[in-house]
């Protein structure tokens, strides 16, 4: 049985805090949390040194529907790659250096693992 909708996102909140957190700890600052426009969300905004980072985070609940990693399509690629463009554009910042990176929350049995996979495209 597929979990409600306010379940699935209250596990993407907690995934996309956990993630943050793990950022955090690993150097990076947090810019952003949720950031969206007209093309759709970014889940978090971060910088590395002198890089804009841009993550997409995908929180899965057991192993039952696959890996969350697997949720990251060809097309959702895409999609965030306009939406990086569309966030420069909105800031004005150009000539800046980026990369998008992806972060797996699986939450199996009360243990949670983050895997953390930098530039995806």
């Amino acid at each position: 049985m597929n979990a409600s909708p306010n379940r699935r996102h209250v596990l993407g909140l907690y995934g996309e805090k956990l993630a943050g957190n793990y950022l955090q700890a690993q150097g990076y600052e947090i810019l952003e949390r949720n950031w969206h426009c007209r093309l759709g969300e970014i889940d978090l905004i971060v910088r590395d040194q002198n890089r804009y980072v841009f993550v997409e985070v995908k929180t899965r609940n057991g192993s039952g529907y696959g890996h969350p990693f697997e949720a990251i399509t060809q097309e959702k690629l895409g999609r965030l790659r306009k939406l990086v463009s569309e966030w420069c554009r909105h800031r004005q910042l150009s000539g800046i250096d980026v990369r998008i990176d992806a972060i797996s929350v699986l939450v199996d049995r009360g243990r949670v693992q983050v895997e953390h996979l930098k530039q995806v495209f």
